[in-house]
């Protein structure tokens, strides 16, 4: 019997996320389940917002007033919350995604998590890092193509970093050599899917964040790790001390 496609929710924070990017992010969660929930909050008398109303229509996104009662207070955040907990106890949704570039939505991610549903996550560069580290999967929008793009590609928007840059990111070699480490055989060799789906347990990572298409690519490009290739199969090990510096 065929699986049952996963059920997701997705949640936009109209005043923190970019109207150009809805396509791209409704075709990332299409990669992991169908969004048969979409909503997107704000004050839709906000002309912040404007560049929204063109595209509810069009794909098929229920706006959500939300006016502010007072000055300085986000009474859109309070209502997708209480929507989201909502959703929750309903118990019919495997998922959760979340667009905005706020931080204020990390305590709401967090108590998802403990009922066991992944959590994905979109927003801009800007984005502070606790809601990105808190999510199941966190995506930069930047780092999305558009579905138009070639068939079958995914290429980054941004600019891959450098090697440098790579290995002065403390957490990112952290992920990796743990990952690597707990699903290596006798011989440190892992199979990069297991590797992937480690991180996936712990962590954010997205390949298309550094600038790299795939994990492998982004792998190889750190210098740390051996790479094995049998057919379209991946293994990956650390490198020896003394072999790391190239």
């Amino acid at each position: 019997m065929a699986d049952v496609e996963k059920r997701i929710a997705l949640l936009i924070d109209a005043d923190n996320a970019p109207a150009s990017k809805i396509d791209a992010i409704l075709n990332e969660v299409a990669r992991h389940g169908v969004a048969n929930v979409r909503r997107a909050y704000g004050n839709w008398k906000n002309p912040h917002i404007k560049s929204w109303e063109a595209v509810l229509h069009e794909y098929a996104i229920r706006p959500i007033q939300q006016f502010a009662y007072s000055s300085g207070k986000n009474a859109s955040d309070m209502a997708m919350v209480i929507d989201a907990m909502d959703l929750l106890y309903a118990g019919n949704l495997d998922g959760f995604a979340i667009v905005s570039s706020d931080a204020d939505f990390t305590p709401l991610v967090m108590r998802l998590l403990t009922e066991g549903v992944k959590v994905y996550g979109f927003g801009e560069q800007k984005t502070p890092t606790p809601f990105v580290n808190a999510c199941s999967k966190f995506t930069y929008v930047e780092a999305l193509a558009a579905p138009s793009a070639e068939a079958g590609a995914a290429p980054a928007a941004s600019k891959p970093k450098t090697q440098k840059q790579l290995r002065g990111d403390a957490r990112l070699l952290q992920l990796l050599r743990s990952a690597v480490e707990a699903a290596g055989d006798d011989d440190g060799w892992a199979h990069l899917g297991q590797v992937g789906h480690q991180i996936g347990n712990q962590a954010s990572l997205d390949p298309r964040n550094y600038g790299y298409r795939k994990l492998s690519d982004l792998v190889e490009a750190i210098g740390l790790f051996e790479i094995r290739r049998q057919g379209q199969i991946v293994y990956v090990r650390e490198k020896p001390k003394g072999k790391a510096a190239g």
